[in-house]
């Protein structure tokens, strides 16, 4: 258990050398057909790969397949469905992120346009099922989809249908973790109702703002949710690892054992893995990189590595792409900030968080929470986080500040309509019910 705990203990920075880490995924679309694009063909997604290269991208590959790009520091890879995922370099500063996201869609957007495809950021698929959704060949995604059906309705949904926008944040000891992960984790559903991009599933109306935070409630019970031992006593490092332990394995990685596949080991246990003892695997101990895989196989809505991870938004257009760094970065990052963002939802219990994360999905930004209505927590929520980022001061070449980021933000929270809402507006509107508008007046 020691060596385990140490992993986490090992991610404690000081304050000088935090940074925060940016992911989005977008889908990829053929501008005639609007289809999701297959992995092979000259206008499929390896050719968008092999594109991008120009750029000075370096080539991943498994099993002699292009499966993601590297350059300092950042990553272009593939989600199961073939979404298009940016996994930005730790940065100093929001302008950095937004300067780095800018700059990788406009890369995007240079090969997609030779290759007749587009790119949109939503939180589910608008229009295609999963059966006419193409699925990338990498390795880990086959066992995944095998496996998830055994756990839930809607694993596979998640998988192929789903994008999302994240931010990574810097922890500086275990106590200032759990301040973290406490605070960032009753504030997730807030997060997913201001960024709630999500309404729309087989071209039709889903009843839900963000269908792909409705997803993680059925995806598998094991691995996801809010969390509630988070907010007990003596919760820490030790805590989230034997919560890991407890976690059935998808995978171990071949290439120790000289494959170039992953073995299947889903549904068995870590805890064995330490003995030796795998079905899969016996007599083989685990190394620290298994380790580190299998805390990429656990899916709550804060998930902790040698960062801790935000999970809960829905993707979206490039300004809201920078927002949720600006979020984050405002209230985790500014001490005040935390302290007063924690003080707001401390008092919050586990019924309440579980009863926002269910509200943020099917309604947004409507309905109230522990006797408030919600829209009034987000305010409350965007003014402590301007109040981080002016305290964080980190000004731009034109002196500006990061707090400009949150500026949409605060008018969805005003307003109190969602993303989602206003998609909603212009399909039973000016759309007339049509949702390949979506693919016209929402890409890239």
């Amino acid at each position: 258990m020691a060596d385990l705990v140490s992993y986490f203990e090992s991610g404690n920075k000081p304050r000088s050398a935090w940074r925060i880490g940016a992911e989005h995924e977008k889908f990829a679309f053929h501008l005639d057909t609007l289809r999701r694009p297959t992995y092979e063909g000259p206008d499929g997604i390896e050719a968008m790969l092999i594109g991008l290269e120009r750029f000075g991208w370096k080539p991943y590959l498994e099993n002699g397949k292009i499966i993601a790009l590297l350059k300092d520091g950042a990553s272009v890879t593939l989600e199961p469905g073939g979404q298009f995922e940016l996994s930005g370099a730790p940065l100093e500063t929001i302008h950095d992120i937004c300067d780095e996201t800018g700059k990788h869609l406009e890369e995007v957007k240079a090969v997609a346009s030779e290759l007749g495809l587009g790119f949109v950021g939503v939180g589910f698929s608008p229009l295609w099922t999963r059966e006419e959704t193409p699925v990338m060949p990498k390795g880990r995604y086959k066992i995944m989809r095998s496996y998830m059906p055994k756990k839930g309705k809607l694993g596979l949904d998640m998988m192929l249908r789903t994008c999302t926008v994240q931010a990574n944040l810097d922890y500086e000891s275990e106590a200032d973790m759990v301040l973290k992960f406490r605070t960032s984790l009753a504030l997730q559903p807030i997060a997913t109702a201001l960024f709630a991009n999500s309404p729309f599933v087989e071209g039709k109306v889903s009843g839900f703002l963000s269908a792909r935070a409705n997803v993680w409630t059925d995806t598998d019970p094991d691995r996801t949710g809010m969390l509630g031992f988070v907010f007990e006593d003596g919760f820490g490092f030790e805590r989230y690892a034997k919560y890991a332990l407890d976690v059935p394995m998808y995978f171990v990685g071949g290439k120790r054992l000289n494959r170039e596949d992953y073995i299947d080991v889903s549904g068995q246990d870590f805890k064995a893995f330490l003995k030796g003892e795998l079905p899969g695997l016996p007599g083989v101990l685990p190394t620290m990189d298994d380790w580190a895989d299998h805390l990429t196989t656990l899916f709550p809505e804060v998930r902790l590595k040698k960062y801790l991870e935000m999970r809960g938004a829905d993707a979206g257009p490039w300004g809201r792409l920078c927002a949720l760094p600006a979020l984050w970065g405002g209230l985790l990052y500014d001490q005040p900030a935390l302290e007063a963002a924690w003080e707001l939802v401390k008092g919050w219990s586990n019924d309440d968080h579980n009863t926002l994360r269910g509200m943020a999905a099917r309604t947004g930004l409507k309905g109230e929470i522990a006797g408030r209505p919600v829209k009034d927590w987000a305010m409350d929520v965007l003014e402590i986080a301007k109040m981080g980022l002016k305290n964080r001061n980190r000004l731009s070449g034109g002196l500006v500040d990061e707090t400009g980021y949150l500026g949409e933000l605060f008018e969805i929270a005003e307003s109190g309509l969602t993303p989602a809402d206003r998609l909603l507006e212009k399909y039973n509107g000016v759309w007339q019910g049509d949702i390949r508008k979506l693919y016209e007046e929402e890409a890239y």
